[in-house]
């Protein structure tokens, strides 16, 4: 099974304009990165300039229909 490291790059005030990075590696190597904001998520895979952009709406909508229930709060 691959192994995941997940880093994140936090900016020194709160959201607003500027996206929250999360650099995604796999077995050591870059497998992509997501980046956060107010009004999407972007996953760029490794090796992309162009992400996939999906709308907070949308990515609910995803998760509701296609994740499996793991994680309680």
């Amino acid at each position: 099974m691959a192994k995941h490291d997940v880093t994140v790059d936090m900016p020194p005030r709160p959201l607003k304009r500027q996206d929250v990075s999360f650099t995604v590696k796999r077995d050591g190597s870059t497998f992509g990165t997501l980046k956060v904001s107010n009004g999407s998520v972007v996953w760029f895979p490794a090796g992309t300039t162009h992400g996939c952009k999906m709308s907070w709406v949308k990515f609910d909508a995803m998760m509701q229909e296609c994740a499996t229930r793991e994680e309680r709060r």
